[in-house]
């Protein structure tokens, strides 16, 4: 399972990986919840869950209960791209807890913890190969 967290203040994003033996922790949470950084190594910070997707990439919406996968009639929102008014369609979309089925949390960090920024966003250097 991957945590993708964001600082609303800067607008940088970061990912880390989480254990296998710590996702267990996080299964049966909800959307809108504040979870600890520790899990995924950052120490001290709390994240809060804004949303999530799952191995097939359907995403998560906040009014479907539970894991279970669901093909609602949408007009906007996540999961639907904008056509004009009036359009709707059926989508494949995901419930609004995370399940042994997620792969990816995207997170805001709510509380900030003792490792600096700079740290947490740091730009990996692309590789020249030229020859």
């Amino acid at each position: 399972m991957q945590i993708v967290y964001s600082d609303r203040k800067t607008g940088k994003t970061g990912q880390a990986d989480v254990p296998k033996d710590r996702e267990a922790q996080l299964v049966g949470k909800r959307m809108g919840d504040i979870i600890d950084g520790a899990i995924a190594g950052l120490d001290g910070f709390k994240l809060k869950l804004t949303g999530m997707s799952d191995s097939a990439g359907a995403p998560s919406r906040s009014e479907i209960e539970g894991t279970r996968k669901a093909t609602p009639l949408l007009g906007y929102g996540v999961g639907m791209r904008y056509r004009g008014k009036g359009f709707r369609s059926r989508r494949s979309v995901r419930g609004n807890t995370v399940s042994n089925d997620t792969v990816q949390l995207n997170t805001v960090i709510e509380e900030y913890g003792s490792k600096p920024l700079e740290e947490l966003f740091k730009v990996k250097e692309k590789k020249d190969e030229k020859s």
